[in-house]
């Protein structure tokens, strides 16, 4: 077993996502590179079968942003390995790009040394703001986008090494979960997992929902109306839809743990299924797969307190990976983490032939 621990103690409370009502933040950039070359910048949609037809409407072609390192349209014969980048809660791919401040923080890894490869950054967003990069009817499968359709569309499309030990996968906060949630069901795709401030990685609780609350969401009539709640509040719809799908129940097609002691109690069960800290038992094979794994929460983060409980599980199971509580809260280290930490890490461990 491997495990590296490299700073502090993880400190904070479990939360379901760390946000506020505004969906971009600002975030530091890390100090530029002298002599960083520019990476090629491309925009392109990719249309995902296992999200047609899902029953809130979101749009199964996607938005994604590509990075092509240096060197790429020189060099024709070159292939590379990939990483797949997943954004969090409240934000999109071009709001991420910004809080992680790429290109330059793509350009400054390679720079200091981080070997070349392709990002990839898929938009998840939808109508409550976000997928949680799960299976369901009424969000649609961005579990499979992700890792099936996704991983197939860039590998048809650009020079890639199309085999699991040359696939990253990263995720920041509700990208970190997707990370986790992803990486454990498909270790037959990807070869190296990163997780950045993962949210939701213990069952959630019914705290909050208290008579108000359902009284705000039965006056949601129409997804337009879902759209004027608060930022907790359609969070708790983003969550509902991913994990409590109820396809007879219009419009908004989820179950909320109101009601009666045994229907609330039904809700609670379905979304502590989807909690990783509850099934991550059942991936340790999975997860023992994998060239590398990474883990890494700032100490100032209301997240710390299930990332160090999810590093204590991988440990108690051999598990190797590394992990890192670092001097920062949950976002305004990300971009520098990116450019000092995770580009690096998989320039390490990524198969690059």
């Amino acid at each position: 077993m491997v495990v590296r621990k490299w700073c502090g103690i993880a400190i904070g409370a479990a939360a379901l996502m760390v946000g506020s009502a505004e969906a971009q933040v600002a975030t530091s950039a890390p100090p530029p590179v002298a002599g960083a070359r520019p990476v090629a910048v491309e925009r392109i949609k990719v249309r995902s079968p296992a999200i047609e037809g899902n029953l809130e409407g979101n749009a199964a072609t996607r938005d994604v942003i590509v990075l092509l390192p240096p060197g790429y349209a020189a060099n024709k014969r070159q292939r590379y390995p990939v990483l797949y980048a997943l954004h969090g809660y409240s934000i999109g791919a071009e709001q991420w790009a910004k809080e992680i401040h790429v290109p330059g923080s793509i350009e400054g890894a390679f720079a200091k040394g981080a070997r070349p490869l392709i990002v990839v950054m898929p938009d998840s967003k939808t109508v409550h703001n976000g997928s949680m990069y799960s299976r369901s009817p009424t969000t649609g499968d961005f579990e499979t986008f992700v890792s099936r359709d996704l991983v197939a569309a860039i590998d048809a499309k650009y020079r890639t090494l199309a085999k699991r030990e040359s696939r990253g996968l990263v995720g920041h906060s509700m990208g970190g979960y997707g990370a986790s949630r992803i990486g454990m069901n498909h270790a037959d795709v990807f070869g190296a997992l990163y997780m950045m401030s993962p949210c939701c990685m213990s069952a959630r609780t019914a705290q909050g929902l208290d008579a108000k609350a359902e009284a705000a969401f039965a006056g949601v009539k129409t997804i337009e109306d879902a759209q004027k709640l608060g930022w907790l509040q359609r969070a708790t719809l983003a969550a509902a839809s991913a994990w409590s799908p109820n396809p007879a129940k219009a419009p908004l097609y989820l179950d909320l743990p109101f009601g009666d002691e045994k229907p609330k109690a039904d809700v609670l069960a379905r979304w502590a299924a989807n909690a990783p800290l509850a099934f991550v038992d059942q991936h340790v094979a999975d997860l023992k797969r994998y060239r590398a794994i990474g883990l890494d929460v700032g100490d100032k983060d209301g997240l710390a307190a299930d990332t160090a409980t999810l590093h204590a599980k991988l440990a108690s199971y051999g598990i190797a990976h590394d992990y890192e509580v670092y001097d920062g809260d949950h976002t305004n280290r990300v971009a520098v983490r990116m450019q000092e930490k995770v580009l690096p890490f998989f320039s390490r461990h990524l198969a690059f032939r």
